[in-house]
């Protein structure tokens, strides 16, 4: 292997690793939240909220973070971001009592992931040019569901030995390895001027950007049925199977979440294989009309065997996921040269204000349909995520018709 592909290779690898420490704590919150519901008593409107959150107050500032890699080394903002992760893990573990105080941790967190998660495939994509430029991306970007796979292992194996605090407090203690490995293997670098200055969050460049718009509202619609479905999956299959006569075994909700959030990796990783056949831009549409059905069926499945229901999930998982590694690859296409860390600002603060009211509109249904223990209201709420999915091929039609670029292999 030529030393730069092994380069490349460990590269990838650093900041995969990386990746999975930082996103340890993303949802530790709602992989417990029937400790929650019982210790604090909340609705589910309050619990859509907490979780909800997360992505709100990431959404808040990535489009700075994220924009400063135009003007700094993505390394730096990377430290920054994995110092407030651990913080707001930490403080989390330690302080939080109730709804206010876990609403305040949960923000500083969401925060820290605004500083990593984009910043990193800035610093990735910064350092490793070339024709498998865009494998790296779509194995950076399935590593996202690695992370969220030991989130929801990690959040469930500690609290059943430890108690939910420690939980919190293993994941402030990965964010802060996390920091600690970038800075040690990741060289700085200058990143690559824009032609002409533009104001730090001057979006019109971006937003004149059709292809690249296309995929941003893309990504908004992933993002809104990727969170709306791994905040509520716990809660939701702890009803199936109390409704139900099943038995678990070794099928628990979080174990069943965590392996639904490694079978997404996969989905990922292969999805972008399989758009180099079919084109990316119909390898989107398609995959999300299937989700779209999918994820509305699956709301309804409740009264199916247990088994049934979470073999459906699984398949759901992989439909939301395969088309996740060809958006942001996508849209990093798409962006304008210099304007790449704008364009992924644009791209991180829209999917993530969709990430943010999906969970509490998930939520809110379920409190106005019934509650949580009604089949028709988890029907109901699943559905939200169908009618939004389906938004994304209409984005990818209307603005992206003719646009896309002849697909070459990685």
């Amino acid at each position: 292997m030529p030393n730069a592909a092994r380069h490349g290779v460990f590269l990838t690898a650093t900041l995969c690793v990386a990746e999975v420490l930082t996103l340890v704590g993303v949802f530790t919150f709602p992989a417990l939240l029937p400790v929650f519901f019982d210790e604090w008593g909340l609705s589910y409107t309050e619990a859509g909220w907490i979780a909800g959150i997360y992505f709100g107050a990431n959404a808040a500032v990535v489009g700075v973070m994220v924009s400063l890699t135009d003007r700094v080394d993505a390394r730096r903002i990377y430290l920054f971001g994995a110092a407030l992760a651990a913080i707001g893990s930490a403080g989390f573990a330690l302080f939080a009592e109730g709804f206010w105080t876990a609403l305040a941790f949960r923000a500083l967190a969401g925060m820290g992931l605004a500083g990593t998660y984009m910043p990193g495939l800035r610093a990735l994509t910064d350092r490793y040019e070339g024709r498998r430029q865009a494998r790296a991306v779509a194995v950076y970007t399935g590593t996202f569901s690695l992370g969220t796979a030991s989130s929801f292992l990690v959040a469930g194996q500690v609290a059943s030995v430890w108690g939910w605090r420690w939980s919190f407090a293993v994941a402030a203690i990965a964010a802060a390895l996390a920091l600690i490995i970038v800075a040690v293997v990741l060289r700085p670098v200058r990143p690559l001027a824009a032609k002409e200055k533009t104001r730090l969050l001057d979006i019109r460049p971006v937003l004149r950007n059709r292809r690249a718009m296309a995929y941003i509202l893309a990504y908004g619609v992933h993002a809104w049925e990727l969170t709306s479905l791994r905040s509520w999956t716990v809660a939701f299959l702890a009803f199936a199977l109390a409704l139900g006569d099943d038995e678990a075994g070794w099928l628990v909700p979080t174990t069943v979440a965590m392996i639904s959030a490694m079978i997404a990796m996969l989905s990922s990783i292969v999805g972008a294989e399989m758009s180099t056949r079919f084109g990316s831009r119909q390898w989107v549409m398609g995959i999300m009309v299937f989700s779209a059905v999918t994820g509305a069926a699956l709301g309804f499945s409740t009264g199916l065997p247990y088994l049934a229901v979470v073999a459906l999930l699984w398949f759901f998982a992989v439909l939301v996921q395969a088309d996740a590694g060809v958006i942001n690859s996508g849209t990093l296409d798409a962006a304008e040269p210099g304007r790449r860390g704008l364009t992924l600002a644009v791209h991180s603060m829209f999917g993530f204000i969709c990430a943010f009211l999906a969970p509490l509109v998930f939520g809110v249904v379920l409190d106005l349909a019934g509650g949580g223990t009604s089949p028709l209201a988890w029907g109901l709420a699943f559905t939200t995520i169908g009618a939004a999915v389906l938004l994304g091929p209409l984005a990818l039609a209307v603005l992206g018709d003719g646009a896309e670029r002849p697909v070459t292999r990685p």
